[in-house]
């Protein structure tokens, strides 16, 4: 049995998006981060610092997973490798395709994840006294060069590779969701806007955020 630890509030999304969309069964620990508790709720609450979840992940992150003995965090590299095991259309068909979703996992994850956080942080997560919109603005143009390759990308066929929504659809749109307060990033990117708009339409998404909304903000 797969196990996912972690919040839906958090990277965890992306895990239980993919299982969803596999058709995977899966035990779900809410493992919440822990400076999102106050010192009293820490007290009960399952969470990051937690003695039992730092025996299953002594770094302290989440997500992580169980599975069939093996123990695996950092959310793009689970997702790689659910989809790998499971197979079907969500997985790479042969080897350069591998090649490719690595790829564009860590090119999301160290062009425009740094970049896109500072987006939701300075212009929605944040209480507004908190914002810093130099923060955000800077964060804005650094990110038109990566949405300018992906809607290159995307003229081909709608999607990242293989011509078909594959896992490097789920983890490439995970990180472009955090760069949604800011529209004109969008605007300028048509494919870019319609390709996640399409991600974001699928059943299993829906489902995710679904559980998403009912947890405590």
């Amino acid at each position: 049995m797969l196990t996912i630890y972690g919040v839906h509030r958090s990277r965890a999304a992306r895990a239980i998006w993919l299982a969803n969309e596999l058709g995977v069964s899966f035990a779900h620990v809410p493992v919440v981060q822990r400076y999102r508790l106050s010192a009293e709720a820490a007290t009960s609450a399952l969470h990051t610092r937690s003695p039992d979840f730092l025996k299953v992940n002594p770094n302290g992150h989440i997500p992580t997973i169980e599975d069939d003995g093996l123990v695996l965090s950092e959310s793009l590299a689970i997702n790689l490798y659910l989809a790998k095991k499971h197979g079907g259309p969500l997985a790479p068909a042969d080897l350069a395709e591998d090649a490719l979703m690595t790829m564009w996992a860590l090119w999301v994850a160290t062009e425009v994840e740094p970049h896109a956080l500072l987006v939701l942080n300075h212009r929605q997560a944040k209480p507004p006294q908190e914002r810093d919109a130099h923060a955000a603005d800077a964060a804005i143009s650094a990110l038109r060069a990566p949405f300018g390759v992906l809607e290159t990308t995307l003229g081909t066929s709608g999607y990242i590779v293989g011509g078909r929504f594959t896992v490097a659809d789920i983890n490439t749109a995970e990180v472009f969701r955090y760069a949604m307060p800011a529209p004109e990033l969008f605007e300028a990117a048509p494919r870019v806007t319609a390709w996640l708009a399409a991600c974001h339409a699928r059943p299993a998404f829906k489902r995710m955020m679904a559980a998403r909304e009912k947890e405590p903000a």
